[in-house]
């Protein structure tokens, strides 16, 4: 095998890292890159439908070129002399354990994931995906649960074994943290602009505690028990329309209730039929008022309309589109995406509302 001199690996290096540098990226739905020419509709033919497969999010492969392309023998050749050939990849960026997430106004995907013990990125506007795994005292992340877009365009994560919400800058940069002495096991998280509080769920405490932008805990509510208002180990929770949305998770149900915490109603019973609830996790609701409520236990996306009314399923176990395996967070965005974190497939799926006039 030839002598390649080091400094021809360095210029050549260097000109491949400039190249790759330069060249534009974009974000993808599709991990492979391409639409997979696969159309799932809900409900299916010839009923009306109402959803359709959007594609999904598992990481670094949802980036590409702006324009696919095969690397060609001089490029394949640089890599090879500087030493980035596929046996030298390092480990892939991807999803191990997704639990939920959340889009900002300008379109970026947040996904919390446990199993990586990171916040994950998905920047469309610059093409390229962040993983911010740094808390705040000088720890990491152990256990990044909820997120939500907090005051001034702060990002609030809720880590359960650190029991504190760290507050992040749109950079990454860690701004400190608050509730580490009154939480126990925050999971869930909203945050209301009008008033400039922030809802976190204790799951542990079987409680929601309110604390204000400077992160003072304000007030709190609920109990331990099943009557209307009390939880039984609650996680997730959504907010539309002057309502928190909460899964009630150990109680099968889902619990509705104004800002200060009355009830209003609930959704949902224990059962074995396909549209009852045994462990509701992920809660979102879209513009219309439909209800999204992830049903972990059976593996379904579960729809229900602004009253209550149960719609339709998405889902059943497995991992092929359109399927989950103990499925966690969900939330939507402007565009009429909902996505689920179907957690031990390691990937976000994206189910795209067609309306309820299509």
């Amino acid at each position: 095998m030839p002598v390649i001199p080091v400094q021809l690996i360095a210029v050549t290096g260097l000109l491949l890292l400039t190249a790759c540098a330069e060249m534009p990226t974009e974000m993808r739905f599709y991990p492979d890159g391409a639409d997979t020419g696969v159309t799932r509709l809900w409900p299916d033919l010839p009923e009306v439908p109402r959803y359709r497969y959007a594609g999904q999010l598992t990481g670094e492969h949802n980036f590409g070129p702006a324009e696919r392309s095969e690397p060609g023998a001089g490029e394949k050749l640089l890599r090879w002399i500087v030493g980035l050939g596929e046996g030298n990849r390092q480990m892939p960026r991807i999803l191990v354990r997704p639990q939920s997430g959340m889009v900002d106004d300008a379109g970026r995907i947040y996904v919390t994931d446990t199993g990586r013990q990171a916040l994950f990125v998905f920047d469309g506007l610059q093409g390229r995906l962040h993983i911010w795994n740094q808390a705040d005292r000088g720890d990491s992340f152990v256990d990044p649960i909820g997120v939500a877009m907090g005051p001034a365009g702060e990002i609030l994560v809720t880590d359960a074994t650190l029991q504190r919400v760290v507050r992040l800058h749109a950079d990454g940069r860690v701004l400190g943290s608050y509730g580490g002495d009154v939480l126990q096991r925050p999971t869930g998280i909203v945050f209301d602009p009008a008033t400039q509080q922030a809802y976190v769920v204790d799951t542990r405490a079987h409680r929601v505690k309110v604390f204000d932008a400077a992160g003072t805990l304000v007030r709190e509510f609920g109990s331990h028990g099943t009557a209307p208002g009390q939880f039984n180990a609650p996680t997730h929770i959504a907010l539309s329309g002057g309502r928190l949305y909460i899964t009630d998770t150990l109680n099968a149900r889902l619990q509705i209730l104004d800002l200060d915490g009355n009830p209003v109603s609930s959704i949902g019973r224990r059962g074995l039929y396909v549209g009852n609830l045994t462990r509701p996790k992920g809660v979102t609701v879209d513009a219309d008022g439909n209800i999204y409520v992830v049903e972990s236990y059976y593996d379904h996306l579960l729809v229900f309309n602004r009253n209550g009314e149960f719609l339709l399923p998405i889902g059943g176990t497995g991992s092929s589109i359109g399927k989950f395996y103990l499925p966690a967070g969900a939330w939507g965005d402007r565009q009429g995406r909902i996505y689920v974190a179907d957690m031990y497939n390691g990937r976000v799926m994206i189910f795209h509302y067609l309306g309820a006039d299509t």
